[in-house]
């Protein structure tokens, strides 16, 4: 998924995909906390400590596979006075903090333009990247994908229950995906470039 990005450094690029991932994971925790879910605090994921969302599994797919993931956090909607659009909020919550991260990337780098170049400029640049790539792949409408659980409560009860027969399947179906040099270099690499020049195209 990141082996196409260009950067001075493959270990730069695995830090800031860590780093999103952890700011990720914390959104998902704040806005359920903000909305009345207490869980994750109570589980001691409403955080920025790497330790706690980082999964030593999804380290090391993101290492050698083409995808790799952190620890989910754990959300309970019935503590939600809303459920289905707390839910979604929650859930949203987690790839929109990555698509902010990227804009934000994007106008530091063209407030700062041409006053950071070189090493800054890139990891800017990267930060940008990744983060919509993380955005893209976390929309996809498959389990356990954040874009899944936002499709799932977004359809009427008796499609959702259908849906959610993809759960068995869905990471099975995501890895096959990527496995797939097809899917990656025709569909999901076009659909990212697509999204940066957008969002590059406010600033630039």
């Amino acid at each position: 998924m990141f082996s196409r990005l260009s950067s001075p450094s493959y270990i730069l690029v695995i830090f800031i995909v860590l780093f999103s991932l952890v700011i990720h994971e914390f959104a998902h925790a704040a806005v359920a906390d903000l909305q009345g879910d207490k869980t994750a605090r109570m589980n001691g994921r409403l955080t920025l400590n790497p330790l706690v969302h980082l999964e030593l599994l999804g380290i090391i797919m993101i290492l050698f596979a083409p995808i790799g993931w952190a620890r989910p956090v754990p959300i309970n909607m019935n503590n939600f006075k809303r459920p289905r659009l707390s839910m979604i909020l929650a859930v949203a919550a987690g790839p929109c903090a990555n698509l902010v991260l990227a804009v934000l990337a994007y106008f530091v780098l063209f407030v700062a333009h041409p006053s950071y170049t070189g090493l800054l400029s890139t990891i800017l640049f990267d930060v940008a990247q990744v983060n919509v790539a993380l955005f893209a792949f976390n929309i996809i409408p498959l389990p356990p994908l954040d874009g899944s659980q936002i499709l799932r409560h977004l359809l009427p009860l008796k499609q959702a229950i259908a849906f959610s027969r993809l759960d068995a399947y869905g990471p099975f179906i995501l890895m096959f995906l990527f496995i797939v040099p097809y899917f990656d270099t025709w569909v999901f690499e076009p659909f990212v470039n697509l999204l940066n020049g957008v969002i590059a195209s406010w600033f630039f």
